[in-house]
Protein backbone atom coordinates (compact mmCIF):
# COMPACT_ATOMS: atom_id res chain seq x y z
CA UNK A 1 0.00 0.00 0.00
CA UNK A 2 2.63 2.26 1.10
CA UNK A 3 4.66 1.70 -2.44
CA UNK A 4 1.12 3.14 -4.12
CA UNK A 5 0.94 5.79 -2.50
CA UNK A 6 4.56 6.97 -3.05
CA UNK A 7 3.83 6.40 -6.64
CA UNK A 8 0.67 8.26 -6.20
CA UNK A 9 2.84 11.36 -5.33
CA UNK A 10 5.18 11.36 -8.38
CA UNK A 11 2.48 10.39 -10.66
CA UNK A 12 -0.28 13.00 -9.78
CA UNK A 13 1.37 16.09 -10.72
CA UNK A 14 1.80 14.85 -14.00
CA UNK A 15 -1.95 15.30 -14.64
CA UNK A 16 -1.95 18.59 -13.91
CA UNK A 17 -2.03 21.62 -16.42
CA UNK A 18 1.30 22.26 -17.27
CA UNK A 19 0.43 26.03 -17.48
CA UNK A 20 -0.49 26.21 -13.79
CA UNK A 21 3.71 26.16 -13.53
CA UNK A 22 5.23 29.44 -12.46
CA UNK A 23 8.69 30.54 -13.09
CA UNK A 24 8.03 32.95 -9.36
CA UNK A 25 6.10 30.67 -7.55
CA UNK A 26 6.11 30.36 -3.34
CA UNK A 27 8.93 32.98 -3.51
CA UNK A 28 9.39 33.32 0.52
CA UNK A 29 10.34 30.14 0.71
CA UNK A 30 13.96 30.57 -1.27
CA UNK A 31 14.80 33.15 1.34
CA UNK A 32 16.36 30.75 3.88
CA UNK A 33 16.06 30.69 7.72
CA UNK A 34 19.05 31.14 10.18
CA UNK A 35 21.71 33.72 9.86
CA UNK A 36 24.46 31.10 10.43
CA UNK A 37 23.49 29.71 7.33
CA UNK A 38 23.03 33.26 5.36
CA UNK A 39 26.32 34.19 6.38
CA UNK A 40 27.55 31.29 4.57
CA UNK A 41 25.28 32.36 1.29
CA UNK A 42 23.00 29.60 1.79
CA UNK A 43 25.83 26.68 1.64
CA UNK A 44 24.96 24.10 4.16
CA UNK A 45 23.44 21.54 2.61
CA UNK A 46 25.85 19.16 3.38
CA UNK A 47 26.39 20.03 6.74
CA UNK A 48 23.41 21.34 8.40
CA UNK A 49 23.24 19.03 11.59
CA UNK A 50 20.51 20.98 14.26
CA UNK A 51 17.13 22.08 14.62
CA UNK A 52 17.16 24.76 11.24
CA UNK A 53 18.32 21.00 8.93
CA UNK A 54 14.04 21.10 9.10
CA UNK A 55 14.69 23.72 5.90
CA UNK A 56 18.16 23.21 4.67
CA UNK A 57 18.13 18.95 4.64
CA UNK A 58 16.04 17.35 7.26
CA UNK A 59 18.47 14.29 6.90
CA UNK A 60 20.83 16.47 9.33
CA UNK A 61 18.10 16.42 11.98
CA UNK A 62 19.88 12.73 13.01
CA UNK A 63 22.67 14.88 14.37
CA UNK A 64 20.88 16.33 17.37
CA UNK A 65 20.98 14.74 20.72
CA UNK A 66 18.14 16.88 22.83
CA UNK A 67 15.25 18.99 22.52
CA UNK A 68 16.30 22.06 20.38
CA UNK A 69 14.93 25.19 19.15
CA UNK A 70 15.37 28.09 16.90
CA UNK A 71 13.98 31.69 16.23
CA UNK A 72 15.17 34.11 13.68
CA UNK A 73 13.79 37.44 12.78
CA UNK A 74 14.28 39.74 9.71
CA UNK A 75 13.21 42.73 8.31
CA UNK A 76 13.93 45.19 5.39
CA UNK A 77 12.64 47.68 3.04
CA UNK A 78 12.93 50.01 5.94
CA UNK A 79 11.30 47.44 8.31
CA UNK A 80 7.72 47.35 5.67
CA UNK A 81 8.81 43.66 5.21
CA UNK A 82 8.95 41.15 7.92
CA UNK A 83 10.20 37.56 8.04
CA UNK A 84 10.17 35.37 10.83
CA UNK A 85 11.19 31.71 11.30
CA UNK A 86 10.62 29.58 14.75
CA UNK A 87 11.51 25.59 14.82
CA UNK A 88 11.17 23.09 17.56
CA UNK A 89 13.19 19.14 16.99
CA UNK A 90 13.77 16.31 19.07
CA UNK A 91 15.74 13.11 18.66
CA UNK A 92 13.34 9.87 18.50
CA UNK A 93 15.73 7.28 19.12
CA UNK A 94 19.79 6.97 18.49
CA UNK A 95 18.56 6.49 14.84
CA UNK A 96 16.16 8.81 13.70
CA UNK A 97 14.56 12.57 14.51
CA UNK A 98 11.49 14.82 14.32
CA UNK A 99 10.97 18.14 13.83
CA UNK A 100 8.54 21.05 13.44
CA UNK A 101 8.84 24.76 12.08
CA UNK A 102 6.72 27.56 10.92
CA UNK A 103 8.15 30.69 8.28
CA UNK A 104 5.71 33.67 8.05
CA UNK A 105 7.00 36.91 5.71
CA UNK A 106 4.32 39.33 5.87
CA UNK A 107 4.42 43.11 4.68
CA UNK A 108 1.25 44.78 7.39
CA UNK A 109 -0.90 48.13 7.48
CA UNK A 110 -1.15 48.40 3.99
CA UNK A 111 -3.41 50.72 2.89
CA UNK A 112 -6.44 49.89 0.60
CA UNK A 113 -7.83 52.74 -1.37
CA UNK A 114 -10.02 50.88 -3.81
CA UNK A 115 -12.65 52.47 -1.98
CA UNK A 116 -11.36 56.07 -1.72
CA UNK A 117 -13.36 57.46 -4.13
CA UNK A 118 -17.35 57.46 -4.02
CA UNK A 119 -19.91 56.69 -6.68
CA UNK A 120 -20.33 60.43 -7.04
CA UNK A 121 -16.52 61.08 -7.05
CA UNK A 122 -15.78 62.35 -3.94
CA UNK A 123 -12.77 61.79 -2.29
CA UNK A 124 -13.32 59.99 1.17
CA UNK A 125 -10.51 59.22 2.78
CA UNK A 126 -12.37 57.89 6.22
CA UNK A 127 -13.02 54.85 3.22
CA UNK A 128 -9.39 53.94 3.64
CA UNK A 129 -9.04 50.27 5.54
CA UNK A 130 -5.67 48.37 6.30
CA UNK A 131 -5.12 44.86 5.27
CA UNK A 132 -2.07 42.66 5.28
CA UNK A 133 -0.69 40.47 2.40
CA UNK A 134 1.23 37.53 4.23
CA UNK A 135 2.42 33.96 3.16
CA UNK A 136 3.16 31.21 5.56
CA UNK A 137 4.41 28.01 5.74
CA UNK A 138 4.28 24.93 8.39
CA UNK A 139 6.51 21.94 8.30
CA UNK A 140 7.01 18.92 9.88
CA UNK A 141 10.16 17.01 9.21
CA UNK A 142 11.37 13.38 9.82
CA UNK A 143 14.86 11.92 9.72
CA UNK A 144 16.59 8.18 10.43
CA UNK A 145 19.86 6.92 9.29
CA UNK A 146 19.76 4.25 6.49
CA UNK A 147 21.41 0.64 6.46
CA UNK A 148 24.48 2.11 5.22
CA UNK A 149 27.38 3.37 7.17
CA UNK A 150 27.20 7.43 7.53
CA UNK A 151 24.02 8.04 5.15
CA UNK A 152 21.32 9.93 6.31
CA UNK A 153 17.38 10.30 4.55
CA UNK A 154 14.97 12.78 5.86
CA UNK A 155 11.93 14.33 4.13
CA UNK A 156 10.06 17.53 5.40
CA UNK A 157 5.85 17.77 4.53
CA UNK A 158 4.64 21.54 4.02
CA UNK A 159 1.96 22.83 4.32
CA UNK A 160 1.69 26.60 2.46
CA UNK A 161 -0.84 29.36 3.36
CA UNK A 162 -1.02 33.10 1.63
CA UNK A 163 -3.09 35.58 2.26
CA UNK A 164 -3.53 38.36 0.56
CA UNK A 165 -6.76 40.90 3.25
CA UNK A 166 -10.02 40.04 2.18
CA UNK A 167 -8.88 40.20 -1.52
CA UNK A 168 -7.27 36.26 -2.26
CA UNK A 169 -6.10 33.10 -0.43
CA UNK A 170 -4.33 30.03 -1.06
CA UNK A 171 -3.82 26.85 0.54
CA UNK A 172 -0.71 24.59 -0.49
CA UNK A 173 0.74 21.24 0.04
CA UNK A 174 4.27 19.73 -1.12
CA UNK A 175 7.30 17.37 0.28
CA UNK A 176 10.82 17.80 0.36
CA UNK A 177 13.53 15.39 0.88
CA UNK A 178 17.41 15.03 1.68
CA UNK A 179 20.32 13.06 2.20
CA UNK A 180 23.58 13.26 3.89
CA UNK A 181 26.55 11.50 3.81
CA UNK A 182 29.95 11.62 5.81
CA UNK A 183 33.04 9.53 5.30
CA UNK A 184 37.13 10.21 5.80
CA UNK A 185 36.12 14.63 6.91
CA UNK A 186 34.48 14.93 3.90
CA UNK A 187 30.35 15.56 4.09
CA UNK A 188 28.18 15.51 1.02
CA UNK A 189 24.45 16.85 0.49
CA UNK A 190 21.28 16.74 -1.57
CA UNK A 191 18.33 18.28 -1.31
CA UNK A 192 15.47 18.04 -3.58
CA UNK A 193 12.70 21.08 -2.64
CA UNK A 194 8.85 20.58 -3.77
CA UNK A 195 9.80 16.79 -5.48
CA UNK A 196 5.90 16.11 -6.67
CA UNK A 197 5.63 20.16 -6.83
CA UNK A 198 4.21 22.19 -4.46
CA UNK A 199 0.31 22.43 -5.32
CA UNK A 200 -1.61 25.94 -4.42
CA UNK A 201 -5.36 26.47 -5.10
CA UNK A 202 -6.12 30.52 -4.54
CA UNK A 203 -9.52 31.25 -3.79
CA UNK A 204 -10.19 34.66 -4.53
CA UNK A 205 -13.05 37.08 -3.30
CA UNK A 206 -14.81 38.64 -6.75
CA UNK A 207 -16.90 40.69 -5.34
CA UNK A 208 -13.88 42.54 -4.03
CA UNK A 209 -12.17 41.80 -7.05
CA UNK A 210 -15.28 43.45 -8.85
CA UNK A 211 -14.68 46.88 -7.11
CA UNK A 212 -11.20 47.15 -9.22
CA UNK A 213 -11.40 45.55 -12.48
CA UNK A 214 -13.07 48.50 -14.04
CA UNK A 215 -11.48 51.00 -12.09
CA UNK A 216 -8.97 52.57 -15.38
CA UNK A 217 -11.09 52.60 -18.42
CA UNK A 218 -10.81 50.15 -21.19
CA UNK A 219 -8.16 48.46 -18.98
CA UNK A 220 -10.42 45.30 -17.68
CA UNK A 221 -8.29 42.78 -15.74
CA UNK A 222 -8.97 39.14 -16.17
CA UNK A 223 -9.67 36.65 -13.16
CA UNK A 224 -6.09 35.40 -12.40
CA UNK A 225 -5.73 31.94 -12.54
CA UNK A 226 -6.89 29.67 -9.48
CA UNK A 227 -4.00 26.89 -9.83
CA UNK A 228 -0.31 27.36 -9.54
CA UNK A 229 2.64 24.51 -9.38
CA UNK A 230 6.13 24.98 -7.70
CA UNK A 231 8.30 23.87 -9.77
CA UNK A 232 11.49 21.23 -8.21
CA UNK A 233 14.55 22.22 -7.30
CA UNK A 234 18.02 20.98 -6.24
CA UNK A 235 20.89 21.91 -4.40
CA UNK A 236 23.89 19.49 -4.00
CA UNK A 237 26.93 20.09 -2.08
CA UNK A 238 30.54 19.16 -0.73
CA UNK A 239 32.15 20.09 2.32
CA UNK A 240 35.39 19.68 4.34
CA UNK A 241 36.68 20.31 7.47
CA UNK A 242 40.35 21.24 8.19
CA UNK A 243 41.69 21.38 11.61
CA UNK A 244 44.06 24.89 12.59
CA UNK A 245 46.06 24.21 15.24
CA UNK A 246 44.76 23.09 18.51
CA UNK A 247 41.86 25.67 18.50
CA UNK A 248 40.81 26.86 15.45
CA UNK A 249 38.62 24.62 12.65
CA UNK A 250 37.95 25.53 9.34
CA UNK A 251 34.54 24.72 8.03
CA UNK A 252 34.36 24.81 3.77
CA UNK A 253 31.22 23.82 1.44
CA UNK A 254 30.63 24.77 -2.19
CA UNK A 255 26.63 23.69 -2.94
CA UNK A 256 25.10 23.36 -7.10
CA UNK A 257 21.50 25.29 -6.92
CA UNK A 258 19.48 23.73 -9.98
CA UNK A 259 16.25 25.04 -11.23
CA UNK A 260 14.77 23.37 -13.98
CA UNK A 261 14.57 26.17 -15.69
CA UNK A 262 16.18 29.09 -18.09
CA UNK A 263 16.98 31.68 -15.74
CA UNK A 264 20.05 34.53 -15.69
CA UNK A 265 22.40 31.37 -13.73
CA UNK A 266 25.77 31.18 -14.04
CA UNK A 267 24.98 28.18 -16.03
CA UNK A 268 21.93 28.17 -17.76
CA UNK A 269 20.23 26.58 -20.78
CA UNK A 270 16.17 25.85 -21.43
CA UNK A 271 16.85 22.03 -19.65
CA UNK A 272 18.08 23.96 -16.35
CA UNK A 273 20.10 26.07 -14.72
CA UNK A 274 23.12 26.06 -12.30
CA UNK A 275 23.82 28.55 -9.40
CA UNK A 276 27.22 27.67 -7.29
CA UNK A 277 27.39 28.84 -3.59
CA UNK A 278 30.29 28.66 -1.43
CA UNK A 279 30.48 29.12 2.14
CA UNK A 280 33.57 29.39 4.68
CA UNK A 281 33.79 28.85 8.81
CA UNK A 282 36.27 29.73 10.77
CA UNK A 283 35.66 28.64 14.75
CA UNK A 284 37.73 29.51 17.86
CA UNK A 285 37.37 26.34 19.85
CA UNK A 286 33.56 26.17 18.98
CA UNK A 287 32.98 29.21 20.82
CA UNK A 288 33.28 32.00 18.15
CA UNK A 289 32.55 31.84 14.65
CA UNK A 290 33.48 33.96 11.68
CA UNK A 291 31.36 33.41 8.10
CA UNK A 292 31.51 34.75 5.09
CA UNK A 293 29.58 33.58 2.06
CA UNK A 294 29.57 34.54 -1.85
CA UNK A 295 26.59 33.03 -4.02
CA UNK A 296 23.26 34.20 -6.21
CA UNK A 297 26.08 34.46 -9.15
CA UNK A 298 24.07 36.39 -11.63
CA UNK A 299 24.39 37.70 -15.27
CA UNK A 300 22.99 41.24 -15.16
CA UNK A 301 22.20 43.32 -18.61
CA UNK A 302 23.10 46.70 -18.65
CA UNK A 303 21.73 49.35 -20.41
CA UNK A 304 23.51 48.93 -24.06
CA UNK A 305 22.35 45.45 -23.54
CA UNK A 306 25.58 44.30 -22.56
CA UNK A 307 26.33 41.36 -19.39
CA UNK A 308 27.79 41.31 -16.49
CA UNK A 309 28.54 38.95 -13.82
CA UNK A 310 27.63 39.92 -10.30
CA UNK A 311 27.64 38.31 -6.92
CA UNK A 312 26.39 38.04 -3.85
CA UNK A 313 28.82 38.66 -0.83
CA UNK A 314 27.44 37.77 2.84
CA UNK A 315 29.13 38.08 6.14
CA UNK A 316 28.14 36.77 9.20
CA UNK A 317 29.18 36.26 13.30
CA UNK A 318 28.29 33.74 15.75
CA UNK A 319 28.63 32.73 19.66
CA UNK A 320 28.19 29.65 20.92
CA UNK A 321 28.03 28.99 24.76
CA UNK A 322 26.50 26.30 26.89
CA UNK A 323 23.44 25.16 24.75
CA UNK A 324 22.79 28.83 23.86
CA UNK A 325 23.71 30.15 20.04
CA UNK A 326 23.57 33.44 18.58
CA UNK A 327 24.23 34.07 15.18
CA UNK A 328 24.06 37.49 13.10
CA UNK A 329 24.54 37.72 9.38
CA UNK A 330 25.08 40.54 6.76
CA UNK A 331 22.78 39.58 3.58
CA UNK A 332 20.68 40.90 0.72
CA UNK A 333 17.90 38.07 1.59
CA UNK A 334 16.00 39.45 -1.54
CA UNK A 335 18.12 38.75 -4.01
CA UNK A 336 20.46 40.90 -6.23
CA UNK A 337 19.92 44.58 -6.64
CA UNK A 338 18.87 47.89 -5.27
CA UNK A 339 17.90 46.29 -2.24
CA UNK A 340 19.77 47.15 0.70
CA UNK A 341 21.28 44.67 2.83
CA UNK A 342 20.05 43.40 6.25
CA UNK A 343 20.99 42.71 9.56
CA UNK A 344 19.47 39.46 10.69
CA UNK A 345 19.75 37.58 14.12
CA UNK A 346 18.76 33.96 15.06
CA UNK A 347 19.33 32.35 18.50
CA UNK A 348 19.58 28.45 18.69
CA UNK A 349 18.75 26.61 22.18
CA UNK A 350 19.98 22.99 22.61
CA UNK A 351 18.34 21.64 25.83
CA UNK A 352 20.99 19.08 26.15
CA UNK A 353 23.48 21.59 28.04
CA UNK A 354 20.87 22.32 30.77
CA UNK A 355 20.37 18.86 31.94
CA UNK A 356 21.91 18.06 35.13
Amino acid sequence: MKYKIILLLFVFPLFLNAQAFRNYSNEFLNIGVDAAALGMSKAVVATTNNVNAIYWNPAGLVGIEDYQGSLMHASYFAGIANYNHAAFAMPIDRESAIGISIIRFGVDDILNTTELIDNDGNIDFNRISLFSAADYAFNIAYARNLIFKDLKFGVNAKVVRRIIGDFASSWGFGFDAGLQFERNNWKFGLMARDITTTFNSWAINEEEFNKIRDAIPGQNQELPETTELTKPKLQLGVAKNFRIGKLFNLQTEVDLNIRFEQTNDVFSSEAGSIGPALGFQLDYDQLVYLRLGVGNFQYITEFNDAKSLSAQPNFGLGFHYKGIRIDYALTNIGSVGNALFSNIFSITFDYSFFRP
